[in-house]
């Protein structure tokens, strides 16, 4: 498997704005922001997409989630925020690593009513 730019975040061997980091995860800036807070959740697993994921990755699928809910206590948004998983190319993915995406700090309209 092709090691993809997050494996070269985790791996330290590109810089990245780091704002959280544990053994099965770390979350950074994302560097072309859709709103004023846009985090990236990336699991230390490599899974390519979230349809690739099967039964044994449940555990670190339920960690990214439970990492949402404490980097948006430590920045304090209010339980405000959205989580956004891109999957596959014609979703807008361009990374094949799993992420989340978690925006705050401005309403997302092209969210359904």
């Amino acid at each position: 498997m092709t090691e993809t730019l997050f494996d070269k975040i985790i791996n330290k061997d590109i810089p990245a704005d780091i704002i959280y980091e544990d053994e099965k995860s770390i979350v950074i800036k994302d560097i072309n922001p859709q709103a004023p807070i846009h985090l990236l959740i990336i699991p230390k697993k490599t899974i390519p997409m979230l349809s690739s994921a099967d039964e044994e990755d449940k555990e670190i699928l339920g960690h990214l989630m439970l990492v949402a809910v404490k980097v948006s206590k430590i920045l304090k948004l209010d339980n405000t925020f959205n989580i956004i998983i891109n999957n596959g190319a014609n979703a807008g993915q361009t990374v094949f690593h799993l992420h989340l995406h978690l925006l705050s700090g401005k309403s997302l309209s092209w969210l359904p009513a």
